[in-house]
């Protein structure tokens, strides 16, 4: 298993034992207790929320559960814009890291290698935006743009436009949470975002792909 798998398995394994061991120790009423009164808090919650979005890189979360947070501490209409930025900033960490070590072996490289081999047919912008898009976890592909060499500003529109469906759904899921209303429309939505953010990803990349594969033969 290469060190990128490990890390993301040994960071969401963290991040389960973290929640578990809180849960066992604290009835869900306490939880959501303590929730509460730091949303009641908003310079406390502003911290907590920026620390969490620039710690989360170097455990190896996944940005879901700190949508979900937001969502669940600030609202929908709050949260949404809050999460967005937070995903935003969260995914340029590993991005500048990949983007200033240059050249790597491995599995680093192969994503690099992977990551020139779509940009070529795709566009950076294009490429970073169906990989936000696609059910693929947030590190691979910031890592992967960096190690390609992907300018910023491709990174960071790509990486915004693609991430607002996924950061609606889980802000949305945060915020049901919190009204105890986890029915209907959230859950029942979910299937409806993965098939939407599919097939955006399949336009995004259809019309540079049939270029690429009829386009004449120079060698």
């Amino acid at each position: 298993m290469d060190r990128l798998a490990k890390r993301q398995l040994v960071g969401t394994a963290g991040l389960v034992a973290v929640v578990a061991i809180v849960t066992t120790l604290l009835t869900p009423e306490r939880v959501v207790a303590q929730l509460m009164h730091l949303a009641d808090h908003p310079v406390y919650l502003a911290g907590v929320i920026v620390g969490l979005y620039l710690v989360r890189p170097f455990f190896a979360w996944p940005t879901m559960p700190l949508s979900a947070f937001v969502g669940f501490t600030l609202g929908i209409k709050y949260g949404f814009p809050v999460a967005l930025m937070g995903a935003l900033v969260t995914c340029l960490i590993p991005y500048r890291f990949a983007l200033r070590a240059g050249e790597q072996g491995g599995m680093f490289g192969w994503l690099g290698d992977s990551g020139r081999r779509i940009i070529e047919v795709t566009g950076e912008m294009r490429g970073v935006l169906a990989a936000r898009l696609s059910p693929v976890p947030a590190d691979p592909v910031s890592y992967g743009a960096g190690f390609a060499r992907v300018s910023p500003r491709s990174f960071a529109v790509g990486t915004f436009l693609g991430e607002i469906p996924w950061v609606a759904v889980e802000v949305t899921a945060g915020a049901s949470l919190r009204s105890l209303t986890l029915t209907g429309l959230t859950i029942d939505a979910l299937p409806h975002v993965l098939l939407f953010s599919a097939a955006l990803a399949v336009l995004v990349l259809a019309g540079p792909a049939y270029r690429h594969i009829n386009a004449p033969n120079t060698s």
